[in-house]
């Protein structure tokens, strides 16, 4: 009987496989430092393909399952770019998961697996020229789509701005008829990393992010001072703060924390690559502390009447349950009725 579906999230620098039932239930997963940055060094994607075809098998030898047990292998994220496994062309929003379900791309690579994958695209903000004129509108996303889906069926608010933190941040808007009108994305968490390791700021915060709990008067001044002057700015007043307000760690990372994340509230306020409006509500993914930190952040900016945190069992894979939800869009119907 099958009754398992394994999923592949890749990205740049790491890829995950993970096992789960047909209900969506996690169950197991393996992660490998093999991404799609082998693939545009190499010239071929000859070691993602042999990596992704090890997790395969770990996690099914792990678990005591085999490929007669599985009704479906779905991939998403970089995989499906040009230097992933096949590439798959982004959909255009507005994009619903029946959208996604019907752009998924259904290819046997038998040197990775015996069952053909169900690759999901990605999705990007308009089709057409990109121009110095319009450039701002565009963005694209691949992966972060599965999250959003994820998300839409575990805490499912109508229309709705979610925000995914991390390298580079995610914010996706859902309109009330539940399909995607567009992404932004951030360098922030990059530019974060950066900043705290390979600038003038490292000795401040001691070349160390925020950990734990984050100073909630610092966090809200260095946001503050992004408001008002610019991140630029706000950034370097972070070493003005350990010199000569407190030499405190914590402290000064937590307000270039603000300083940082501030633009990006800037930027979902003011960029045309998304609509949003004032009655949206938010949810803010990923762990702490940006989450928290994100809110409290949403919460001083005062836009915004709603404003909480997915509170779902960490464990979770977001990328993966939304590949799960998606891919019984695709199968289900198409199955024969009893």
């Amino acid at each position: 009987m099958k009754k398992y579906l394994i999923t592949i999230d890749g990205g740049t620098t790491n890829t995950r496989v993970a096992l789960w039932k047909e209900n969506k239930e996690f169950l197991s997963a393996v992660k490998s430092e093999v991404g799609v940055k082998d693939t545009a060094r190499d010239g071929n994607n000859a070691r993602l393909k042999k990596a992704v075809k090890s997790m395969l098998e770990e996690i099914l030898e792990r678990s005591g399952v085999t490929y007669e047990e599985v009704w479906a292998v779905c991939a998403c994220g970089m995989l499906t770019s040009n230097v992933g496994l096949w590439e798959v062309p982004h959909l255009t929003a507005p994009a619903g998961l029946e959208d996604f379900a019907q752009g998924i791309k259904k290819i046997l690579i038998q040197d990775i697996c015996p069952l053909p994958i169900f690759f999901i695209p990605g999705m990007k903000n308009f089709t057409g020229e990109v121009s110095l004129d319009n450039l701002e509108k565009m963005d694209i996303m691949r992966g972060e789509e599965t999250e959003t889906a994820a998300l839409m069926e575990l805490c499912p608010q109508g229309e709705t701005l979610y925000v995914l933190p991390g390298s580079h941040t995610k914010f996706v808007t859902v309109d009330r008829n539940l399909k995607m009108t567009g992404c932004l994305t951030s360098l922030a968490g990059e530019l974060l990393a950066l900043l705290t390791r390979g600038s003038i700021l490292a000795d401040a915060v001691k070349r160390e992010f925020v950990t734990g709990d984050y100073n909630r008067e610092m966090l809200l001044a260095g946001a503050r001072q992004t408001w008002e002057t610019g991140l630029s700015r706000a950034a370097f007043l972070t070493r003005i703060v350990g010199q000569f307000v407190t030499a405190s760690q914590p402290s000064c990372a937590s307000f270039l924390l603000g300083a940082v994340m501030a633009a990006d509230i800037q930027a979902v306020k003011t960029s045309r690559a998304l609509t949003v409006t004032e009655d949206m509500k938010v949810v803010i993914a990923g762990k702490e502390p940006l989450r928290g930190a994100l809110k409290e952040l949403f919460m001083e900016d005062g836009t915004f009447k709603e404003v909480t945190v997915f509170q779902g069992d960490e464990d979770v894979l977001l990328s993966g349950y939304g590949m799960c939800v998606i891919a019984k869009k695709a199968v289900l119907p198409s199955l024969p009725r009893p």
